[in-house]
This record gives structure tokens, C-alpha cells and sequence, in this order.
């Protein structure tokens, strides 16, 4: 069976390769580098390569100078036109015994799920888990919970309120607090404005999309939250996919 057929072509993925989301760029300039070398493996030009990909070549060329951030989609097309595999081509390619990425503890993107269905919650959890994705991700069930788990009130009176998440998965439809009401106090306060939320709908035509996106969402997700569709909207808030695993560098 081909790479690409099941569970969004990360089947793979079982033999041990981890993904996480990461805040810096630094994942850039590895897989740049990575692309590079196995398209001079297959000794094709910028623009072969990218007609292969279906990607212009203005656009394979920023990716191997590291100036592009780079999305699971596109991640999957230039996978297959160098004809190798995912983990493969997420390799840095700098010497045999150098990890895929080198990470901090403090660049890792904890994610605050707001969600009150758990059959939702289930699947989306099982979804990501199967996909390998290592990111910490912290579940609250009403508004009022999520407010308190932001700014260190009610329950979550522990946590110190400087202590944010990095990333907002925001159902609207909660007890307690709706989630547009959440969404206002997040983009209100100026201690949590700039954390990027994602309110997830049940479809593209839900009327609160607009709303939301008045109140500052960076965007959203039709429920329920799986690999694809977290994966593409990342790219858009600043936000990188890399390998937490070492893998070996290809032969040269």
C-alpha cells in the first residue's frame, strides 16, 4: 500500500517518527536543506521539481532557503515528487548522527481545547494521538473553566496566569459562557490577545464564523479536530510542524 492512503498518509508514522507544533522557525532552513539535497539526488532543477510537486518554483526555491513556511499538504506533495518518504525527507540532512530538529522544552505549543462534547473530545484526541502529534494539550468543558484556566481564577487559582498556551481550540456552543463571550475577554485583555484561536464549528456556513472573526479568531476548524485540518490551518499563525525523534541521514 502506498504511503499516502491511510489516515491521511501517516501510517508510516508508527515505526516511531513524533510531531509536534513549535514556535520558532528554526525547523525552516533543516528542511530547506533537506529538500535540496534529495532533489540533487535526482539531479532536477528548481523547476522540474516543482512542476513534479505541482508547487511553483518560486516556491520550492524559498523553501530550500528556509524563507517559507511550509504546510503538512505541501510537506506531502514534495515528499512524493522526490520519491522518498515523509520521515525521510523531515531528516536533517546536516550530518548522520544530528537529530531531525533540536528542540527546547519552551518552544513547544501547548494547545487549551474548550469543548463540552465528548464524543467530540474523544475523536479529536484519538485522531491526534494516532497521528503521533506530542504536543501538550489541556481539555476545559465550559466557558467560564476556560476563562479561569487563562487568567488564574476559580479553580485554576494555582496556575500562575502568566503561564498562557500558545494555541485556542474554541467551540462556541458552551454552558456556562458562550464561546463568542470567551473569544471577546481572550482578544479584550491584552495579557492574551495575541494567542491565536481557532473556533471550531460544526460546518463552513455557521453563521458565527463572521462574528468570530470580528472578534479577532485567526480562523476555524469543522469539528471534528483530526490531523488535516489542524494542519492546515498552523502555517497561518506563525506556527511549525517538526520531528521530535532523531532520524538517520540518507546515504550520501
Amino acid at each position: 500500500m502506498p504511503l499516502y492512503e491511510s489516515s491521511w498518509g501517516w501510517a508510516e508514522f508508527n515505526s516511531g517518527a513524533i510531531f509536534l507544533i513549535v514556535q520558532n522557525n528554526d525547523v525552516k532552513k533543516p528542511f530547506g536543506n533537506s529538500v535540496r539535497v534529495w532533489r540533487s539526488r535526482l539531479r532536477i532543477s528548481q523547476e522540474e521539481l516543482g512542476e513534479r510537486a505541482n508547487l511553483h518554483r518560486t516556491y520550492i526555491s524559498d523553501v530550500e532557503r528556509g524563507a517559507r513556511n511550509v504546510s503538512l499538504v505541501s510537506i506531502e506533495k514534495l515528499a512524493r515528487a522526490l520519491e522518498v518518504s515523509i520521515p525521510t525527507l523531515l531528516a536533517n540532512t546536516s550530518g548522520p548522527s544530528s537529530p531531525a530538529v533540536q528542540l527546547l522544552a519552551d518552544k513547544l505549543v501547548d494547545i487549551l481545547y474548550v469543548e463540552d462534547q465528548v464524543d467530540d473530545v474523544d475523536l479529536a484526541m484519538h485522531a491526534l494521538r494516532s497521528a503521533h502529534i506530542a504536543n501538550r494539550i489541556h481539555i476545559v468543558r465550559d466557558g467560564a473553566a476556560a476563562l479561569d484556566f487563562l487568567f488564574g481564577t476559580g479553580e485554576y487559582a494555582h496556575r500562575r496566569y502568566s503561564d498562557y498556551p500558545q494555541m485556542i481550540l474554541l467551540d462556541l456552543g458552551l454552558p456556562k459562557i458562550e464561546g463568542l463571550e470567551v473569544l471577546r475577554q481572550i482578544k479584550a485583555d491584552p495579557r492574551t490577545c495575541k494567542i491565536p484561536v481557532i473556533v471550531l464549528t460544526a460546518s463552513k456556513r455557521d453563521r458565527d464564523i463572521a462574528t468570530s472573526k470580528q472578534l479577532g479568531a485567526e480562523g476555524y476548524i469543522v469539528k471534528p479536530v483530526d490531523f488535516k485540518n489542524l494542519g492546515a490551518v498552523t502555517p497561518h499563525l506563525n506556527l511549525q510542524w517538526a520531528l521530535l525523534r532523531a532520524l538517520p541521514a540518507p546515504d550520501m
